[in-house]
């Protein structure tokens, strides 16, 4: 039997032990829950802004609204640029079950590549443009596909409701809704108005859901700017300097119109046109604004600013002859010429025939530094300031040579913009008086308030009064039947103005080559200038005269611009005549007068601002437009022939400017 009281006690090492591993991991625990509640306090305290913002982010979000571009008026409040709300295809590649399949579908429906598709949809993990900007049936066929993850985005768009009208001028903007061109580009940050940020959720499809509502669109709202340009008159110029460039199968051309009391530019055409709403289907070199932007040597258009200063510094009288060599004149190394051989000429027959000899000899009597002077002086070698970007300033050398000297009174070894050629023969049309041309008439926020007012401002006094009328006086001869420029004489209208043919430089060979630069500017009416139209062709391969090639364009303008500006007539038109009957003229008995029928017409009571239809129908598309054009109507085409129905009815009273619709057919 074993003896319990022999057995030993158990030794108190192993209680330590164990007493001190309880403590051990008690202490652990401890210093477990004081680290977690530190952590804590750590975080609700010291990071608790930051996490707050972390947590938001994953739902909520600043959503940015773009704002609407602001619209471009013509002076009538016709639109020229306006911007339209539109979708935008967005897709999360990652939930597309097959990303080939989907891109050989969405390249059908939206009309895209395949390949592009497909790689656009390979490189993005959770988002990627599909297409921005499309059309609601666009729309329709990718939502019929029925394929997940796509989205739908409202962005605006700009729209150009006159499509090739005034293209250059107002120019364009890109997708991101910035511009691009023309005044697009120079006034940005006055129509691009600002941007909105707005708060938002997002679900767990990653959609957004505005939380504050859309803003006021009138604080995102960009300015809207309203031009000089008379959309009559630049559909007018437009339609007559591209067929006078067809015609001429030249490779451009340019057209001004212009107000010569205010300086305001009412049409500016440049030919090849382009469509700013299709861009990419355009070339890049008919996008370019010719008119403000190139410089060019002008030509014999620029002999009337030299006879104008010659009179003006009395170094020339309206009587004084000269001497044309019989066409051609030796000067130093070099030999000038003239189209036909003249031998005395007085100042108006230089300008009638245009003698180059004849206006180098002037020149020569004003001296270098007065005909540099008197060009600067009429606002060439610097800039208009049209507001557009790259406006072109052209140069005025000074003609240290004789033969220089004799060549820049003809317009050549200077050059020129197309703005400034119409704003000088402004000053000549305004009884000497420059003003400045301008484009832009004012900018408005959409509050009402007035960003930018441009008024009519004189620049200067190049010549007096007296001096202008005599010059003006003698360009009518021009157009005169022994005149280079018969073709732009007017039945009803007093017309000034001169022809110009310049030789095109050779940049490559450094010399002149065989193109030609075609032009004719004038003022009508000539004893009340109310319009300068200058006409340009560039490299015309039919004539190369500017008589030939640009006044018949320039004559289609104005007939149409003398309707309707509502400018009366300089001469009486002469009543038609009425030939009695042969028994009423054999009769012994005196005849009474008979009344012509136009008479009642004269008569009639009409109120300012409107007229009567013409009648058209029957006659070809392009001789109705012309005759409604000319009556201050604008015609809208439906068809082509013959016209066959017109809306108003003929003899019609509408206000002038009213649409009138032709509706055409082709015989069979």
């Amino acid at each position: 039997m074993r003896d319990f009281k022999s057995a030993r006690a158990p030794e108190p090492t192993q209680g330590k032990w164990l007493r001190l591993r309880v403590k051990l991991l008690a202490s652990f625990f401890v210093a477990l829950l004081v680290a977690v509640f530190g952590r804590a306090v750590f975080l609700q305290v010291f990071e608790r802004d930051k996490l707050r913002g972390l947590a938001q982010d994953q739902y909520v979000r600043q959503i940015e609204i773009p704002a609407r571009r602001g619209d471009i008026f013509d002076r009538r409040g016709t639109p020229f640029a306006q911007s339209v709300e539109v979708d935008s295809i967005w897709v999360d590649p990652s939930m597309l079950p097959d990303v080939k399949q989907a891109s050989r579908a969405l390249a059908k429906a939206l009309k895209l590549d395949v390949e592009d598709v497909q790689a656009k949809l390979g490189r993005a993990k959770r988002f990627v443009w599909v297409k921005r900007q499309v059309t609601p049936r666009e729309v329709e066929a990718v939502k019929a596909l029925g394929l997940p993850g796509f989205g739908f985005t409202k962005e605006p768009k700009r729209f150009y409701p006159q499509k090739e009208l005034g293209a250059h001028v107002v120019g364009m903007v890109g997708l991101d809704g910035h511009g691009l061109e023309g005044l697009e580009l120079a006034f940005e940050d006055e129509l691009s108005g600002q941007n909105s940020r707005v708060s938002g959720f997002r679900d767990a499809k990653g959609r957004k859901l505005l939380v504050t509502g859309a803003p006021d669109t009138l604080e995102r709202q960009g300015a809207s700017v309203t031009l000089t340009l008379d959309r009559h008159l630049q559909y007018v110029s437009e339609k007559a300097l591209s067929r006078a460039v067809e015609e001429a199968k030249a490779v451009a051309g340019m057209a001004i119109v212009l107000d010569p009391k205010t300086g305001e530019i009412l049409a500016i055409a440049n030919h090849p046109r382009f469509n700013p709403n299709t861009p990419e289907k355009e070339a890049r070199a008919s996008m370019r604004n010719r008119a403000a932007l190139d410089a060019f040597e002008p030509g014999s258009t620029m002999k009337a600013f030299v006879v104008a200063s010659a009179l003006e510094e009395k170094v020339l009288k309206p009587d004084d002859t000269f001497f044309c060599e019989n066409g051609s004149w030796r000067v130093g190394k070099h030999t000038i010429h003239d189209t036909h051989s003249y031998g005395w000429l007085t100042p108006q027959r230089v300008l009638q025939v245009s003698s180059n000899i004849c206006a180098a000899k002037i020149a020569q009597q004003l001296g270098r530094e007065r005909l540099v002077k008197s060009y600067h002086d009429f606002g060439f070698g610097e800039r208009t300031g049209l507001a557009l970007p790259g406006e072109g300033r052209g140069s005025i050398p000074f003609p240290k040579a004789e033969v220089s000297l004799a060549t820049q009174s003809f317009g050549q070894g200077m050059s020129a913009t197309a703005v400034q050629m119409a704003a000088a023969w402004g000053a000549l049309a305004n009884g000497g008086l420059l003003m400045r041309p301008y484009l832009v008439s004012k900018v408005v926020d959409p509050d009402g308030v007035v960003l930018l007012e441009n008024r009519p401002t004189e620049v200067r006094r190049v010549v007096s009064a007296p001096t202008a009328k005599k010059v003006v006086s003698m360009l009518e001869s021009v157009v005169a039947k022994e005149g280079t420029a018969p073709k732009a004489a007017m039945e009803d209208y007093r017309v000034a103005g001169k022809t110009g043919t310049a030789q095109k430089a050779d940049p490559v060979a450094r010399g002149y080559s065989d193109k030609r630069l075609a032009s004719f500017v004038g003022m009508v009416p000539a004893e009340n200038p109310r319009a300068v139209i200058l006409v340009i062709v560039d490299e015309p391969k039919t004539d190369v005269y500017g008589g030939l090639v640009a006044a018949p364009a320039f004559k289609e303008i104005a007939t149409a611009a003398m309707a309707h500006l509502a400018v009366p007539p300089s001469r009486e038109v002469p009543l038609p005549s009425t030939a009695l009957p042969v028994a009423a003229a054999a009769s012994p008995l005196k005849a009474e007068p008979v009344r012509p029928m136009v008479e009642e017409v004269l008569t009639e009571n009409v109120e300012p601002g409107s007229i009567r239809v013409p009648d058209v129908v029957g006659q070809a598309g392009r001789d109705a437009v012309s005759k409604l054009l000319a009556s201050a109507l604008e015609p809208q085409l439906l068809g082509s022939g013959r016209v066959v129905a017109q809306n108003p009815a003929a003899g019609s009273l509408v206000e002038k400017g009213a649409r009138v619709t032709l509706e055409l057919a082709t015989r069979q």
